[in-house]
């Protein structure tokens, strides 16, 4: 038996849009990250890009369990003594909603040159309006944790 390993050109990329209104943070981040691996097809090598294009709107109104909302931080360092910076979660999805799923997103993607890949074939809105009408996304939906088509 030999082992499958799709070629460049054999891979069939679809788009799909998450509407993240009222989603948990960390299922959204979740199931976005298989996407844009390609777990979720029967084609998978970890070694190359197998993953779809995911749209992912009001990424302003996704939601958090217990206190995050007022305790989770987010740190940024200026490479200067005294330079660390902290934002609440709360501050974050009022400046940048975007950043958030990126971070979560990226958190759970492998940390190697294929990172840099996944992450070009995301697309965050704060709100309901996008500009890939073109592709004709597929619209999935988030229930119980899991994806229905």
């Amino acid at each position: 038996m030999k082992t499958f390993i799709p070629k460049k050109g054999d891979i069939d990329r679809k788009w799909y849009l998450i509407d993240a209104k009222g989603q948990t943070l960390g299922k959204v981040a979740a199931i976005v990250s298989d996407i844009l691996r390609g777990k979720d097809k029967p084609d998978f090598s970890p070694h190359m890009d197998t993953g779809d294009f995911v749209i992912i709107i009001n990424a302003a109104k996704v939601k958090v369990t217990g206190n995050k909302f007022e305790d989770k931080k987010y740190y940024s360092h200026s490479w200067y003594p005294g330079g660390l910076r902290t934002t609440t979660f709360k501050e974050m999805i009022e400046k940048k909603p975007e950043y958030i799923l990126v971070h979560a997103i990226s958190g759970m993607l492998p940390k190697n040159r294929l990172q840099k890949e996944f992450l070009k074939k995301l697309k965050i809105y704060s709100d309901e309006k996008h500009k890939h009408e073109a592709q004709k996304p597929i619209e999935l939906r988030i229930e119980k944790g899991k994806v229905q088509k």
